[in-house]
């Protein structure tokens, strides 16, 4: 069998196998480093406040939340020791926390009046006694919105202090089995928040974000591999892509203006650039014999990186779009698949093996092709890898356990966790702009 017809199964391996029965992460303006450091800088966060009874259950959650959102970004500790703050005792309070070493306080309020929460965060500086601006903030909504209130609370808070974007407000989707067909999920960056957005009762994988909200992904609803969106704040899905034989979708465009993806558009499956707004499908690879696909933008638009055995195995290739021009980054894997640019641009993460008898695992290469590092090893096979919006944590795929499970990691490859305990098998996340 050729090696382009080996590579072309490999591309649907994960669709076809399931065909039968679907047909069945800089400025810094605190002293922050690394937590291993001890230097990292502490928040003060005595209980929050609930303004009205009904608001008592409301006001613990919305702590809970906005500390573990705040532990889990690692720019700060937490420290619950110490007096409430109130307007009448500020400067004494403040005082008192700047004893137990916090750099800053936060306060939070919680009211009711049905059927609307309101939060109010007060941010204080305990070196100077003063809020610090723009805080106090309100945020208000219904008791369904509370969590995701509460992570707006922590990114505006870690935007605040540190000038970095938070993530707390992110989301990953992905692919999973757990009704027998293959359908596409959603949840919060911490697990929470699980739905389910599609029911096409078949094949749907290779879910990919949007900047405007919207989620592009393949499915097999109508028989053939085809591209659809799901627009989340309409709740519809609505076809893009039809009918073009295969339709892999791999990345969106930085400006929410194209699609690249993989088609049999040619004679053999190569990368297609779609314009979201002429409906123009443009070739860019493959005016060969190779077997291209897996694209992923550069975050700047400019590039793309690759998948191509035009050297015989499965390498990971860097493209300029405004020359068509293209070099290798990898050159002696045995297979090197689902690559994604890192949304600082220094680093492309991808799924890899070394020879035919080690499992995939997590690599990064850099856009020189001279560094590569490994981040998984021995620990199941490891598989379709994805950034965090800030570029320090990767989310992917993994048989550690048994089945096929969604986890997370530094970028570096430290913390390895599961993201969230599902039924079935979860395949294909991508993490939200």
């Amino acid at each position: 069998m050729k090696k382009p017809l080996l590579l072309l199964i490999s591309l649907i391996l994960f669709l076809s196998s399931s065909a039968l029965w679907a047909a069945s992460q800089t400025d810094v303006y605190i002293g922050i480093t690394s937590r291993g450091d001890k230097r990292v800088p502490t928040i003060g966060m005595p209980a929050f406040s609930a303004y009205t009874p009904e608001a008592g259950e409301a006001a613990r959650l919305v702590q809970d939340v906005v500390r573990a959102d705040l532990l889990f970004a690692r720019y700060f500790d937490v420290s619950e020791n110490g007096p409430v703050i109130t307007t009448d005792t500020l400067r004494e309070s403040l005082a008192s926390w700047g004893k137990t070493g916090a750099s800053y306080v936060i306060r939070g309020d919680v009211s009711y009046e049905a059927p609307y929460y309101t939060i109010q965060i007060y941010v204080y500086d305990v070196l100077t006694r003063k809020t610090v601006a723009p805080f106090p903030k309100k945020f208000k909504g219904e008791q369904r919105s509370l969590r995701r209130l509460s992570h707006m609370v922590s990114d505006q808070i870690v935007s605040l202090l540190t000038g970095k974007r938070g993530i707390a407000d992110t989301r990953i989707a992905f692919a999973n089995n757990s009704t027998h067909h293959k359908e596409i999920y959603v949840v919060d960056y911490d697990g929470e928040n699980l739905r389910k957005l599609t029911s096409d009762n078949s094949i749907a994988l290779l879910p990919r974000w949007s900047k405007d909200g919207r989620i592009f992904y393949t499915t097999y609803r109508n028989r053939n591999p085809d591209i659809f969106a799901i627009d989340l704040k309409a709740g519809k899905v609505s076809p893009i892509i039809l009918k073009g034989g295969l339709s892999l979708i791999g990345g969106v465009s930085p400006d929410g203006k194209a699609l690249a993806f993989t088609s049999t558009g040619g004679s053999n499956p190569s990368i297609f650039i779609y314009n979201l707004e002429t409906h123009k499908k443009t070739q860019i690879s493959n005016k060969n014999t190779a077997v291209e696909g897996s694209p992923s933008y550069s975050p700047d638009g400019k590039y793309i990186v690759f998948v191509s055995n035009r050297a015989g195995n499965p390498q990971i290739y860097l493209m300029d779009l405004s020359t068509g021009k293209s070099r290798a980054l990898t050159t002696k894997f045995n297979w090197a698949d689902s690559p994604q640019w890192s949304p600082t641009g220094e680093w492309v993460v991808f799924s890899g093996r070394e020879s035919p008898y080690h499992p995939m695992d997590i690599f990064l290469v850099d856009l020189t092709g001279t560094q590569i590092r490994r981040l998984t090893t021995d620990a199941g096979s490891n598989e379709d890898p994805t950034w965090s919006p800030d570029g320090r944590f990767i989310a992917f795929t993994t048989t550690r356990n048994g089945k096929r499970q969604l986890y997370m990691m530094d970028m570096d490859g430290s913390a390895p966790h599961l993201l969230a305990d599902l039924k079935g098998d979860s395949f294909t996340p991508h993490w939200s702009m």
